[in-house]
């Protein structure tokens, strides 16, 4: 007999991690933040662009639609969406919009995607919702089973660092509070929940008045101004049970990724400042801890700022089978795949050069690598020499494929890349071996950012219309992965 209500499913997205892994179709399109080069002082607005990403499309590779913001400055950065997995178990709720926070203008657009190669405004949080709660500097969007959006804030409005989380009413947008209990974190940044664990935790960046401007070494090292430490909350409680200093090592712990298995207590964070991953698991009392589990070493150089080079850990993800986690090295320009299926042994499987500030023909001479024998080249792809770093990371529901898009945050863009932020972004395509292990290049696929109507731009975070692996949570659904 059929089951009755809501319990069936049938709602958006899909029932597993394995579900969509295993009957996901092959993404078409990609929705991608363009950032002006200028930033919040650009007079033309960042947009949304819609990238074709079907190969038997005669638009292969090409932008087919932009959605401008109706203000500029807004420094559009990650997204989200009003609906996710996480609801699959209601059948009256629908993925049709994506939300776009304003990372510096504080406002939140919700982009109706409902035809999906042509987004279009329909509503907006202005900033004077989110600065009257006494929260700026919106970063993370997850959707709650609840029919709301949960928004991770970094600051006070005033540049002071203040970890938040806004609500908001995926329905008509209406803001609804705040979303902690009781004493809030120092810092915030990104975020990931697990109910089946009554857990959610939270990274840190810092305050914004230390980042906005670029990397500024005086505000790196200050414990003021920068975040080393996970804030572990109690999800059903909404309040900040266990702050977990990672120390040095950990300094600006961004973008989190819990294992997608909801029993699997299990996440990994990327550490920008030193380039290491740290491992976080709960305890049998219920406590959780962090260990490093990757660790990239510096290279010694001449022509640079420092005698020796840091990696940059600024994105990663896990595959949806959790057996791969990806990361970029922002600094030293490569993407990097490991073997998690152990994962407290994890090994490295792939490697890949898309850029960054050690290939040959640069200013920066390697005189010292421990992992390489010689400086990489510099890539070319489709006749185009890839200036910048890889930076942003999306996965292929089944694991085949991996995007990198090239675009940090414009104040750093400028600092670190300048003839990226001169040439503007791109997009290039790494073919995944998911039996073996491993990436390369393929030499088809570009999607340039430099050649748009209007100028170059910075391109960002990637999302495809039916979710992905690092913008959907999974509920226990009682059935073993």
């Amino acid at each position: 007999m059929p089951c009755p209500g809501k319990s069936c499913g049938g709602g958006p997205g899909y029932k597993t991690p394995l579900d969509a892994m295993k009957n996901g179709p092959r993404e078409k399109i990609l929705y991608v933040p363009c950032i002006q080069p200028e930033g919040d002082k650009a007079t033309k607005p960042d947009y949304l662009a819609t990238v074709d990403v079907d190969p038997e499309s005669p638009t292969f590779c090409q932008v087919i639609h932009r959605l401008p913001m109706p203000y500029s400055g807004d420094e559009l950065h990650h997204s989200g969406w009003n609906v996710c997995s996480s609801c699959h178990g209601d059948p009256d709720l629908k993925r049709d919009h994506l939300v776009l926070p304003g990372f510096i203008s504080n406002r939140v657009y919700f982009v109706d995607v409902s035809n999906p190669s042509a987004p279009k405004h329909d509503m907006i949080v202005e900033p004077e919702e989110m600065l009257k709660l006494g929260v700026s500097t919106p970063h993370t969007a997850h959707c709650l089973s609840t029919g709301q959006v949960m928004i991770s804030t970094l600051g006070d409005g005033k540049g002071n660092g203040k970890g938040e989380f806004v609500l908001i009413d995926a329905k008509t947008a209406k803001v609804t509070g705040l979303w902690t209990k009781g004493p809030q974190a120092k810092f915030g940044y990104d975020f990931w929940y697990q109910p089946y664990f009554d857990v959610m935790i939270a990274s840190e960046w810092g305050a914004p008045r230390g980042f906005v401007n670029g990397y500024e070494t005086e505000y790196v090292f200050n414990k003021e101004t920068y975040g080393q430490s996970l804030n572990v909350y109690s999800w059903s409680e909404q309040r900040l049970l266990q702050t977990i200093d990672l120390g040095e090592e950990g300094i600006a712990p961004l973008e989190l990724r819990f294992l997608h298995n909801p029993r699997k207590p299990i996440a990994f964070v990327g550490c920008a400042v030193f380039a290491n991953i740290f491992r976080v698991t709960r305890k049998e009392d219920g406590t959780w801890f962090a260990e490093k589990a990757i660790d990239v070493p510096e290279k010694k150089v001449e022509g640079w700022v420092l005698p020796e080079i840091q990696g940059s850990v600024t994105d990663i993800l896990i595959s949806l089978d959790d057996r791969f986690l990806y990361f970029s090295n922002f600094l030293h320009g490569d993407v990097r795949q490991y073997d998690i299926s152990d994962p407290f042994n994890p090994r490295l499987t792939g490697q890949v050069f898309l850029g960054g500030s050690v290939c040959k023909g640069g200013p920066v001479k390697v005189v010292e690598d421990k992992e390489l024998k010689e400086q990489p080249e510099r890539p070319v792809v489709k006749g185009r020499t890839l200036h910048g770093s890889p930076q942003m990371l999306q996965l292929s529901l089944d694991g085949k494929r991996l995007y990198v898009s090239s675009a940090l945050f414009s104040p750093w863009d400028r600092q670190f890349y300048p003839d990226h932020v001169k040439h503007g972004s791109f997009i290039v395509q790494l073919d995944v071996d998911v039996e073996n292990g491993g990436m390369k290049v393929n030499h088809d696929f570009l999607v340039d950012f430099g050649k748009e109507p209007e100028g170059p731009v910075l391109a960002h975070e990637m999302r495809y219309p039916g979710g992905d692996c690092t913008s959907d949570i999974w509920l226990d659904s009682g059935d073993k992965e």
